[in-house]
């Protein structure tokens, strides 16, 4: 049976664009024949003009949750700070503590942000080699102020800085090496407007160091053999190269459209978003000051029946995004990432006006 259509205002996946669907469906190459070489490399030296950097760019046929792991095994670290506000900042948590290793938690309640203030504070007392930390909480909706962060781990410079950019990358502001980015990962099925299944990771000398020297890192995620394979313009194991058509195509679409535009255009959105949930008497589940550009949340103040919403509209093409794990029904959420446009949006929460 073939679903009907709908479009996806969800956090992920989000839609992705005609052109680039097309593009995924070209012939197939040997991931080890000279073309695919030129493919990889076009795409890696493609991430590092638009992000800025010049630290290796590694594809992985996995979603950033993958990465996670990734980067706790090649750290190998004696003590994780695990920076905690939200649903996917809980499970990088999970992670470093199902991998064996030593992690103490630095939670906020839900909603809030991670301040550089706390950071500073939990670093006078204890020493850290590794940092967990979520940029833009998809769950909440809540961005944390990662360059000012960034600004207390100068004082660090042994402590490996791991930033999940899996909502942020694409759609807001990061300066990888400005910022002293030691691991920045995200997956392509947010703000890169790509279908689920593929990520990225961008990886510092300090971090190679690191995994040099790690034990126990298993075969898939060794950072190790992802170098030496990125030397030749290559991948460890076969890769989804239908994936890397997409985003080579993407891309070329970023650069065209500018990625200050694009961040400029996220920033637009939400903010559509926010002053119309001030409209509907809907306050923001995110702390003020603190509102992501790529993902809203909003309280459920109005006490709209969130599953009949949902339902309502689904049969009029949409699907909706409910609060996420324990905020179902008391919160929802608005994406405003990946191909939506002032006219998408504008249209969308028009619908919801019609069913509220």
């Amino acid at each position: 049976m073939t679903q009907k259509p709908v479009k996806l205002f969800i956090p992920g996946p989000v839609d992705v664009a005609p052109e680039i669907l097309e593009a995924m469906t070209q012939p197939m190459v040997g991931h080890r024949a000279p073309e695919f070489s030129v493919l990889y490399q076009d795409i890696t030296d493609g991430i590092r003009r638009l992000l800025k950097t010049e630290n290796a760019v590694y594809l992985s046929s996995s979603s950033a949750t993958g990465l996670w792991e990734a980067t706790v095994r090649n750290v190998a670290p004696k003590r994780t700070l695990c920076c905690v506000n939200g649903a996917f900042s809980s499970r990088w948590h999970k992670t470093v503590i199902g991998n064996g290793f030593t992690a103490d938690l630095l939670e906020v309640e839900w909603g809030k942000a991670i301040t550089p203030n706390m950071i500073s504070e939990a670093l006078k007392t204890t020493e850290y080699d590794l940092i967990t930390f979520v940029h833009n909480e998809t769950s909440t909706g809540v961005a944390s102020p990662l360059k000012e962060v960034s600004e207390v781990l100068r004082d660090f410079p042994e402590t490996v800085f791991a930033v999940d950019a899996v909502s942020s990358m694409m759609g807001m502001e990061i300066e990888i090496e400005n910022w002293g980015i030691d691991v920045c990962l995200a997956s392509v099925q947010k703000c890169w407007a790509l279908p689920p299944g593929f990520s990225i990771c961008i990886v510092s000398e300090k971090v190679l160091a690191r995994s040099a020297k790690a034990e126990n890192k298993g075969y898939y995620f060794d950072f190790m053999e992802w170098e030496k394979s990125n030397q030749k313009n290559q991948t460890v194991v076969t890769p989804s190269i239908a994936h890397m058509y997409g985003l080579q195509a993407q891309i070329k679409r970023i650069e065209s459209e500018g990625m200050d535009a694009r961040i400029q255009r996220y920033a637009t959105l939400a903010d559509m978003t926010r002053s119309w949930a001030a409209e509907k008497g809907q306050s923001m589940f995110s702390e003020d000051g603190y509102c992501s550009n790529t993902v809203s949340c909003m309280k459920n103040d109005q006490e709209w029946d969130l599953v009949k919403l949902s339902d309502d509209l689904f049969e009029k093409g949409y699907r909706f995004s409910n609060g996420y794990g324990t905020l179902k029904g008391s919160a929802f959420r608005i994406p405003h990432m990946g191909e939506t446009t002032e006219e998408s949006l504008s249209k969308y929460l028009r619908e919801i006006d019609s069913l509220t």
